[in-house]
């Protein structure tokens, strides 16, 4: 049941082409004091279908995930204190509304922002293994108080405060098909490359979450990326990921779903990036590797690059 006042809470999504997607979501936040989408210029209904479920729609032209995401920060007129951040394919849960609406409604919590943890389903299925679960990550927060960092894919919000968490999950349900997660993922392994010889040579992003082996778990997840990730040999990579999630982590306890989607995400995603770098370093992948000099791969935009359920660090 919803409360019978909205929460003090400005919902912010970054959408493109979400037409299968849009509507799901803002259902799941009509109990928000206001919601606002952020369209990059899509060529599908999204914009029509937010406009007439009572969402605020802003179109801005692409210009780079984390940059999209501070434009919509520094540039939306939210009514409200707390933001909270979603995609267009995430639901939030009743329990999980409500752990908000507590949250928002007391005058100092404490924290100037809050993890939230992400459910992933994958083909119908909840991910429950494999390194998926759990996942936290940076959702809610004081809109004076965060910041996305300038990072070209596996952006997260930088936070200035305590931050805290609320155990209620929120789900990642993708109603596109399967098609589009592999064209979306061809984009991303363009610019994971690309992060890979920035982090590798050119010392990473000026703005960016500190690697911590005892921090967070973004934190530590950069850490491991940092330290552990980029220095494997590549191409052996992906068949090392592989095992460890398929078989060390339990994916293989998630059935169809959860082979399909290691060896998609484990293994055939992950051997395309470490492709894209070989490709670069012997010189044949010429026009990306200059747009790799010149600090951005150019690409069409879409709802997210935040990776977060990665295993392979961040």
């Amino acid at each position: 049941m919803e409360p019978a006042q909205p929460t003090p809470v400005s919902v912010l999504i970054i959408t493109y082409n979400e037409e299968a997607n849009i509507a799901g979501c803002l259902e799941s936040v009509r109990w928000a004091g206001e919601v606002f989408v952020v369209d990059s210029l899509s060529s599908d209904r999204t914009q029509e279908i937010a406009s007439r479920m009572g969402a605020k729609v802003y179109p801005h032209p692409f210009e780079g995930y984390a940059r999209q995401r501070n434009w919509a920060l520094e540039n939306l007129p939210f009514s409200h204190d707390w933001v909270l951040m979603l995609d267009a394919d995430e639901r939030i849960t009743a329990p999980l509304a409500e752990q908000i609406r507590r949250v928002a409604s007391r005058p100092d919590s404490g924290c100037a922002g809050y993890y939230l943890n992400r459910r992933f389903y994958f083909l119908g299925r909840w991910l429950r293994h494999g390194g998926l679960s759990p996942s936290w990550i940076l959702r809610l927060f004081r809109r004076h108080a965060a910041r996305c960092e300038n990072r070209g894919v596996n952006e997260h919000m930088l936070l200035t405060g305590a931050a805290g968490r609320l155990d209620e999950a929120f789900h990642h349900r993708d109603s596109r098909p399967l098609s589009a997660w592999i064209e979306r993922h061809k984009v991303y392994a363009d610019l994971e490359a690309e992060q890979y010889f920035s982090e590798r040579f050119r010392g990473g992003c000026e703005a960016s979450i500190p690697a911590r082996l005892w921090g967070t778990q973004p934190e530590r997840k950069r850490w491991i990326k940092l330290h552990v990730w980029n220095r494997f040999p590549l191409l052996l990579r992906p068949f090392l990921l592989f095992f460890r999630n398929y078989f060390l982590k339990g994916g293989f306890l998630d059935g169809k779903p959860g082979f399909i989607y290691h060896v998609l995400w484990s293994f055939w995603y992950p051997f395309l990036i470490d492709a894209r770098i070989f490709e670069m370093q012997r010189g044949a992948g010429a026009g990306v590797s200059s747009l790799v000099g010149q600090g951005g791969v150019k690409v069409a935009p879409g709802s997210t690059t935040e990776i977060t359920h990665s295993t392979q660090g961040q």
